[in-house]
């Protein structure tokens, strides 16, 4: 591993693995790390639903 591609150090003095690191391991260990390729951990992002009664090609009129 070399220190500034593979990982950091942050300013508590823990080591942070980068996006570069965890695309050489090729797969998420799903601990929520702060550069997961995969974006685990990270908020989903919200689904527009269509309210009862309305087509959902209506819903936008």
């Amino acid at each position: 591993m070399i220190e500034g591609v593979d990982f950091y150090f942050n300013e508590a003095g823990l080591m942070v693995f980068t996006e570069v690191y965890h695309r050489k391991r090729g797969t998420c260990c799903k601990n929520k790390c702060r550069h997961c390729p995969w974006g685990y951990g990270k908020p989903k992002a919200s689904v527009r639903t269509v309210p009862p009664g309305v087509k959902p090609d209506e819903g936008d009129r």
